[in-house]
């Protein structure tokens, strides 16, 4: 199987082009199992498909995403961002603005620097943030800033509860330690509170327009980056009036723009995708 190693910001994933090759078919939970291992495979937080946008969709490509686990998730901002760079560095399409198909939905990915040839760095429209609780899904009750209270090994956390075309729990704290995200992550992505599982961000606030996070993200452990769990960061700063509309988010792997007006309005993210090397592996 030919492959693409590429990240955003350290966000890191096996890429399959199946719009060059569009009769590769394989059993891709088991694929993304054994590439993500990173002492027996490729190596990475999972793997994504760049595929042909299905029937009736209007769309430039197809993001289909499977995590570490092999459990197959909805989205992934670091993920969408490197399949607009492959989609645009193949020649497949070169437009300023490209739409693609993900599990949430067709979401526009603005090309920041193209030249015609290769492009390095993209604002995704991430969508409008989902707020009720059952759209998360979470059974917590949440107040009107979408905060609730999460009981964890005796434990009691204020979380803020938000989907970003899938579900994230984010934990505001005075440090982001190892202790909580190996700790607490992964219990809190497996509580009976979240029936989906959940990507659990814990964040510190350094300033309205500064914060830094880190992420234990479910089916894949803790990552360089999440960029759907930034967006929820920056939905639940605003909400609970920690953050302004427009900030930096600092994760492992680097730093992400993040924008946000508020209501149905779309969160906006920008950020640079990264090519690393092309191969073959035996699958």
């Amino acid at each position: 199987m030919r492959f693409t190693k590429m990240h955003g910001i350290g966000n890191d994933y096996v890429y399959v082009d199946l719009i060059a090759e569009p009769s590769v078919s394989l059993d891709w939970p088991a694929v993304a199992r054994k590439v993500a291992d990173r002492h027996k495979g490729v190596g990475g937080d999972g793997l994504i498909l760049v595929a042909p946008a299905e029937t009736g969709v209007d769309a430039d490509g197809r993001m289909v995403m499977f995590n570490a686990d092999g459990s197959q998730a909805e989205m992934c901002g670091n993920g969408l961002r490197c399949v607009a760079k492959l989609i645009y560095d193949r020649g497949h399409c070169r437009k300023d603005a490209l739409a693609i198909q993900t599990g949430s939905g067709v979401l526009t990915v603005d090309v920041v620097d193209g030249d015609g040839t290769a492009a390095g760095n993209f604002r995704v429209n991430m969508g409008p943030p989902r707020l009720a609780a059952g759209d998360v899904p979470t059974t917590l009750s949440l107040d009107e800033a979408n905060r609730g209270t999460l009981d964890v090994d005796g434990r009691s956390f204020e979380v803020s509860c938000v989907s970003m075309g899938n579900p994230h729990c984010v934990v505001f704290v005075d440090e982001p330690t190892d202790d909580l995200v190996f700790g607490v992550g992964p219990k809190i992505e497996t509580h009976a509170a979240f029936p989906n599982r959940t990507n659990v961000e814990f964040v510190r606030v350094d300033s309205p327009d500064q914060f830094t996070q880190r992420t234990w993200e479910r089916g894949s452990g803790e990552t360089q980056a999440c960029g759907t769990g930034a967006s929820a960061v920056l939905v639940a700063g605003v909400l609970s009036g920690r953050l302004a509309n427009r900030a930096t988010g600092t994760l492992l792997g680097g730093d992400l723009m993040l924008e946000w007006d508020g209501g149905d309005a779309p969160v906006h993210k920008t950020g640079p995708a990264t090519t690393v090397f092309t191969g073959e592996i035996e699958v």
